[in-house]
């Protein structure tokens, strides 16, 4: 990072700011502790209890004694406002609570499918189950009917296509928008009845109960293969004999 000092006749950037910045990456943490430089703070403690507008020299004595950091959570206010926190745990959980809210994003996807209109039985079946599996996932479906030649003068071959595929789907996703017709192609747009969050949700919930059944399955494979520990047989005691006494 390059810094530059300001004009010396701009008189309305305080003193402890009078440096502007010239390119490069600017840090968006709040400062903390030492990097302080104001001369009183508005304070709230740990808990969330306000203590009020204190010199700074008096928040940091309390941050020592508290053994935590003063963090400045509103610097333009005037004064700052600063907070007794453990900075290192609240940049942890911070980056928890954005790590979970990355992988609960959903993105809306358009999946595109394309069909003939004198589609063969098997490939028609092929399409149909790429269909069903876009809509489990919670995409939407973009299905295109393509008309070559003569086959342009006979959309309703196309249209009762689009028709049939919809209602062997039915129970996935509906028809967003109806069948239309776009040069020599005629498309319809199928939507999910799951939202994409759901279906991520499920998904991970089934994939935590197969590695369960997995761990459960060499669990009780392992159990049924171990040997029984071997046992010595039992040998008699022996029984102490008398001999005759001498006459």
């Amino acid at each position: 990072m390059v810094w530059s000092p300001c004009h010396p006749d701009i008189r309305g950037c305080p003193p402890d700011r009078r440096r502007c910045y010239r390119g490069g990456s600017i840090s968006a943490e709040p400062r903390i502790n030492d990097r302080i430089r104001v001369p009183e703070v508005r304070l709230v403690g740990p808990s969330g209890e306000q203590v009020g507008i204190v010199p700074l020299a008096k928040a940091l004595e309390l941050a020592q004694e508290y053994d935590l950091d003063l963090v400045e959570v509103a610097a333009t206010a005037r004064p700052p406002v600063c907070k007794l926190m453990d900075y290192g745990k609240f940049k942890y959980e911070s980056a928890m609570k954005a790590r979970e809210a990355r992988k609960n994003q959903a993105h809306t996807v358009i999946k595109e499918m394309k069909l003939r209109p004198k589609i063969d039985p098997h490939d028609y079946d092929t399409k149909k189950g790429h269909v069903v599996r876009f809509l489990k996932q919670g995409d939407k479906v973009k299905i295109t009917i393509m008309f070559r030649g003569r086959e342009q003068s006979r959309p309703e071959l196309g249209y009762r296509l689009l028709q049939r595929l919809a209602e062997d789907v039915q129970d996935l996703g509906f028809v967003e928008s109806n069948p239309k017709q776009d040069g020599r192609n005629m498309i319809m747009v199928l939507g999910p009845h799951k939202k994409k969050t759901e279906a991520m949700a499920e998904a991970r919930q089934a994939q935590e109960a197969r590695k369960a059944e997995l761990r459960q399955g060499r669990g009780g494979a392992s159990a049924e293969t171990e040997p029984e520990p071997e046992t010595a047989p039992e040998t008699p005691a022996e029984t102490p004999t008398e001999e005759p006494a001498e006459a």
